[in-house]
């Protein structure tokens, strides 16, 4: 099979099946792409006869180009899905990408917002109509509920219940989980739902979060309204969308919340996803021993 088709198939299930993500389907796609234009330069048109060493050479070739440990350890994760799929289906009889070794990534501990520094950015005065407070519920919502900018943007009006502050939200792999608004949160999204409906603009969509045209938001455009807003408070490069989410954790976790409960908030399938705030708190923690123990 050549390894154009082999890809298509593999997306195919991936999109249908498995119901992946457009974005985990777009990077997919992309690394995939490159693969096959490597393989069709070298001249080998059938995945079955691929081998470990070929595998290698494209990676080689990846990381030669300057893709980072971080993206070079999705390229090899990505191959591993698909050729676990094309043994799977009896494609290829062997795994070659069973031998792929994955670049050891460094975790990198989260930088989150003080207390201080979110309730500066929350106290800030309100910009006038609808936007304003579009805006200010995107913040309060990703900090109140500790969203992926994703699950924010693809948040549709039929699963939020305002009265009682829960979100049914779809998370990675399009698993459902519960995440909560607090009393400011919830005051937020229904100042702003109020005054979409009174602007006169016309709104097609289920979603909660609308663009200037009614459309549903994009995770850029959330990303440079975040940015802008913490930029208002005097926060200028502090963070993105993903920084109020870490800022959720930690202080879940400062203030005595479990680690289970915080992995079951935030959508975690793996409890060592969640293990990296404990860090966190601990450096916290130790900081603040140095600074005020007299024999620290």
């Amino acid at each position: 099979m050549h390894p154009d088709e082999a890809v298509d198939r593999f997306l195919a299930n991936a999109r249908t099946a498995r119901r992946l993500s457009p974005n985990t389907l777009e990077a997919y796609g992309g690394d995939l792409s490159r693969l096959c234009a490597h393989l069709d330069a070298k001249n080998l048109r059938d995945v079955t006869v691929l081998d470990a060493d070929t595998l290698r050479a494209f990676l080689a070739e990846e990381k030669g180009r300057g893709l980072a440990d971080t993206s070079l350890a999705r390229v090899v994760a990505t191959i591993r899905s698909l050729f676990k799929y094309l043994q799977r289906e009896k494609i290829v009889l062997a795994n070659p990408a069973a031998a792929l070794r994955s670049p050891r990534r460094r975790r990198t501990l989260p930088e989150p917002l003080t207390r201080a520094e979110v309730e500066r950015v929350l106290s800030l005065p309100l910009p006038g109509g609808a936007l304003g407070a579009r805006n200010r519920a995107i913040i309060e919502v990703l900090y109140s509920a500790g969203l992926r900018v994703s699950e924010l943007v693809g948040l549709d009006l039929d699963r939020m219940d305002l009265e009682r502050g829960v979100i049914r939200v779809l998370g990675k792999g399009r698993k459902e989980r519960l995440a909560f608004l607090g009393a400011p949160a919830r005051r937020a999204v229904e100042r702003f739902l109020a005054l979409r409906q009174t602007s006169g603009k016309r709104d097609e969509s289920d979603a909660v979060f609308t663009n200037n045209r009614g459309g549903r938001l994009s995770t850029r455009s959330v990303e440079r309204l975040v940015k802008r807003e913490l930029a208002r408070a005097g926060l200028a490069g502090r963070g993105s969308p993903h920084t109020l989410r870490h800022s959720f954790a930690t202080h879940m976790l400062d203030a005595g919340a479990d680690l289970r409960t915080v992995q079951e908030l935030l959508g975690h399938a793996d409890a060592a996803t969640t293990q990296i705030y404990t860090h966190v708190t601990t450096r916290l923690l130790r900081e603040t021993y140095a600074k005020a123990h007299p024999r620290a």
